[in-house]
């Protein structure tokens, strides 16, 4: 054999023996504004089930919208998944994520669809959960306070240093239940409302699902939360009580968006269409997440608070949704209740 052809054989040998293992297909850059055990799930299972790597960073929902607004000229992140609907539509409106019906859109149920709908198809909804609180059995039964059942019980003084909730500027619960408020009350009432609570409030947390978390530990009382973090911490053993208020109450559209100018699109509406699928929104109760699922084929776990025994108010998601009404609710929270909180 000719040496040129000796030396081309050696090399090409000497190479299959030395062959790089396979790198993934590509990158996606996800934000996640969910419980930190549930975006762990999320990403775990996408890369077990598909060769692509996920950069997950864990944010409240408030964050994650910020972080989007600064990226808007050099988008770093592809997808956001999770977190209430209200600053997904934020988002929207502002054009900072990008249009994109999913071949799964058909099977979800018409609160999600009509999440879609309204933003333009630049958001989705993937779970819903109505809002209430968490109480402490035990150390309310020590203290010998009667629990709260009303909106209106959480001005009483009995509830002095025992009421937990987050600060609405970085939190998507907390912002859910200042729309909720204004909704049921009107907005001067609820302001007035949001003062007197102040007398017993004893931490604004980041973080929506800290306060009733919290409460499980024994730091304090009363955290008001999504009612599903509140089973949350009763399907763990904590002796925390759910509670739905008596006046009624608003709730979330948890949703999920795609950034515009997504550095991996493909891989972003990948990651969409998978998230939207009966069989992975199954999963959601490994993580101890008790939402309701937007695909209508998913199983809903037992222990999730069911949406149609509650007394739900019919929550304006565009207006509230909506950047400027959003804004004015945010400056006049920090000027009337966040410069006199404790």
């Amino acid at each position: 054999m000719p040496f040129r052809k000796t030396l081309a054989a050696t090399l090409l040998s000497a190479a299959a023996l030395f062959t790089l293992p396979a790198q993934a297909a590509g990158q996606l850059n996800l934000v996640c504004a969910a419980d930190v055990k549930w975006c762990e799930l999320m990403e775990n299972e996408f890369e077990a089930e598909h060769d692509i790597d996920v950069n997950m960073v864990r944010m409240s929902s408030g964050e994650a919208y910020a972080r989007i607004r600064a990226e808007a000229r050099n988008p770093k992140t592809d997808i956001w998944w999770g977190g209430t609907g209200d600053p997904h539509l934020q988002a929207a409106s502002e054009g900072l994520t990008a249009e994109y019906q999913s071949p799964k859109l058909e099977e979800l149920l018409p609160w999600a669809k009509n999440q879609a709908e309204v933003s333009g198809y630049r958001t989705v909804g993937i779970y819903s959960g109505a809002l209430g609180w968490g109480y402490n059995t035990e150390i309310l039964g020590e203290k010998n306070i009667e629990p709260p059942k009303c909106w209106a019980d959480l001005t009483d003084e009995r509830f002095k240093g025992e009421i937990q909730i987050a600060n609405p500027n970085s939190s998507g619960t907390a912002y859910t239940t200042l729309a909720t408020l204004v909704q049921l009350m009107g907005e001067d009432e609820a302001f007035e409302f949001l003062k007197k609570m102040n007398a017993n409030v004893s931490q604004y947390t980041k973080s929506g699902s800290a306060p009733v978390k919290s409460a499980a530990r024994g730091e304090n009382g009363i955290g008001i939360v999504f009612m599903h973090d509140a089973v949350a911490m009763t399907v763990q053993g904590f002796p925390v009580k759910t509670v739905a208020p008596c006046e009624g109450t608003g709730y979330e559209v948890g949703s999920m968006s795609i950034v515009e100018g997504a550095r991996n699109m493909e891989n972003a509406k990948i990651f969409y269409d998978w998230a939207l699928s009966a069989e992975v929104q199954s999963k959601a109760e490994q993580a101890d997440s008790y939402q309701l699922p937007s695909n209508a084929n998913a199983s809903v776990p037992e222990a999730a608070p069911k949406l149609e025994e509650i007394k739900l108010i019919d929550y304006d998601f565009a207006k509230y949704g909506d950047p400027q009404t959003r804004k004015a609710l945010l400056e006049r929270w920090d000027s009337e209740i966040g410069a006199i909180a404790n």
